[in-house]
């Protein structure tokens, strides 16, 4: 059992500086992850709050302490879900909000992080997940399929077209591909 299981089984057994030592491991990811579905900071400080409520009252039943990532992010991921569903419904949508990035200066043709995070904000949200999951939090394939409930063949696919439809936004912005 890794470092992360340990922590868990900690968390488990009731010690508090264990969960201070997993929130402080784990909630920067937790925050980029849900900070680049949203779009916006101010909000994916409130979902993590959100998520990190979830995983207190989960905690305890977590069966496979090992697998805490892959749970992690499922959980952040039902709290952006819900979120989502009930701002559709006020006919506000979060990615109207992701869509307003400031341009940055250009830096001899190097892609600054507002530009990747202004592409990324174009893309559909299914796409802008599993390249959030995989390429900025470094989760395996295996474990984006499980946060995002679907077969690793499905993850691989949608790597591929949210990589090709992200580079092509790019490149209809100017920049090099």
């Amino acid at each position: 059992m890794g470092n992360d299981g340990l922590l868990v089984v900690r968390c488990q057994l009731g010690e508090r500086e264990a969960f201070r030592e997993l929130v402080a491991m784990w909630h920067p990811p937790l925050w980029r992850y849900v900070r680049g579905v949203v779009g916006s900071p101010h909000l994916a400080d409130d979902l993590a709050q959100e998520a990190w409520v979830a995983v207190v009252r989960g905690l305890p039943r977590l069966r496979q302490p090992e697998r805490f990532a892959p749970w992690l992010f499922t959980i952040a991921r039902r709290t952006v879900t819900d979120h989502l569903r009930q701002t559709y419904k006020a006919a506000e949508t979060a990615m109207e909000e992701a869509t307003t990035v400031v341009a940055d200066d250009e830096l001899s043709g190097v892609l600054t992080t507002m530009q990747i995070e202004a592409g990324l904000a174009a893309l559909p949200l299914l796409e802008r997940e599993v390249l959030i999951l995989f390429h900025l939090e470094d989760l395996p394939l295996a474990s984006c399929a499980e946060v995002l409930g679907v077969p690793a063949g499905t993850v691989k696919s949608r790597l591929y077209r949210a990589r090709r439809m992200l580079r092509d936004h790019l490149a209809e912005k100017g920049y090099e591909a």
